[in-house]
């Protein structure tokens, strides 16, 4: 995780230790930071970029001199931090904290096309149009920009409380060390609360880009279940319509079954309908219900127990 962590070094006598300094008798003989920042670039094709800054200086006040050690430090990263550090402002450099104007201002810079690329893309989200029929929204896309919008603001949470960090022991250290030259200390101090502020700024537009994101995210979720409800809405009736229409056939076929039932028995053979002999019937009659009624009875004992029967044959098959 990005911090930001120091130490003085004093001289008492000809020993060396690090404690607590005293007003009065202890020199400073060496000053120490350490710091740790982690950015991600985000690019208009939403991939991404993790860049970390690792810095470590130690001052030494009897010559003015900072020696600096720069650790993963990437080309584009490495190259502004150089040109910075190589060309120092000479006033600042009697300030141990004189680097860290410079690698603000960088992490600023490299934070803030980070945050435009979210809002482009958020942007872009918003005023994609209304498709025709249902909506097919990209979830997949949203939801990685809505990570990399989450991890753009960790990062800016973290450069803040470094720089709050840094702010507040280079306040200690011009406060403990009167002799230094206050223009330069002041100097640096306004620009730290001046890239401060802007990371802030940052921030806010960031957390903005994520409020927008989760708005668009739901948006399209409620978009494409209210699409949803309007087919299942219209497949209800379509449904109501059926079942009317069903009921329709079968109160017609109700009617017209027991006169075709009547129709079909009067016109077997067993009838006769002969002028000269009137109206008979065959004493051959009985046979008919002797098949009718078994067959009826069968055929709806196999359509009441089927499913059991169709389990049976399942299991002996298998």
């Amino acid at each position: 995780m990005p911090h930001f962590w120091w130490s003085y070094y004093f001289r008492k006598g000809n020993g060396s230790f690090g404690c607590e300094k005293t007003r009065d008798f202890d020199i400073i003989t060496g000053f120490n930071t350490w710091s740790k920042f982690a950015v991600k670039k985000v690019d208009p094709d939403t991939s991404f970029k993790w860049y970390h800054t690792d810095i470590f200086t130690r001052w030494l006040p009897s010559t003015n001199q900072t020696v600096i050690l720069a650790f993963d430090l990437d080309p584009p990263v490495k190259e502004r931090f150089l040109r910075a550090v190589m060309e120092p402002d000479e006033r600042w450099l009697n300030d141990p904290f004189w680097i860290y104007p410079h690698l603000t201002e960088l992490i600023a810079l490299i934070e803030e096309p980070s945050v435009w690329a979210i809002r482009d893309h958020v942007r872009l989200t918003e005023t994609e149009a209304k498709p025709e029929g249902r909506p097919q929204p990209d979830y997949r896309r949203l939801h990685d920009i809505a990570r990399h919008a989450i991890h753009v603001n960790e990062t800016l949470d973290i450069a803040l409380q470094n720089v709050e960090h840094i702010l507040i022991q280079h306040e200690s250290y011009t406060a403990s060390n009167p002799d230094n030259d206050s223009a330069s200390s002041e100097d640096i101090h306004s620009r730290l609360r001046s890239w401060q502020s802007f990371i802030a700024n940052l921030r806010s537009r960031s957390i903005s880009n994520e409020k927008r994101l989760q708005n668009e995210i739901q948006l399209a979720f409620n978009t494409v279940a209210q699409h949803d409800a309007s087919v299942t809405l219209e497949i209800g009736r379509a449904t109501q319509l059926d079942s009317a229409t069903m009921k329709t056939i079968a109160f017609v076929t109700l009617t017209f079954l027991p006169p075709t039932f009547i129709c079909a028995i009067f016109s077997m053979s067993f009838f006769d309908f002969g002028g000269d002999s009137g109206w008979t019937m065959s004493n051959k009659f009985w046979v008919y219900w002797v098949f009718a009624i078994p067959t009826t009875i069968l055929t709806t004992l196999v359509w009441t127990y089927w499913p059991q029967i169709h389990r049976i044959l399942l299991s002996r098959n298998e």
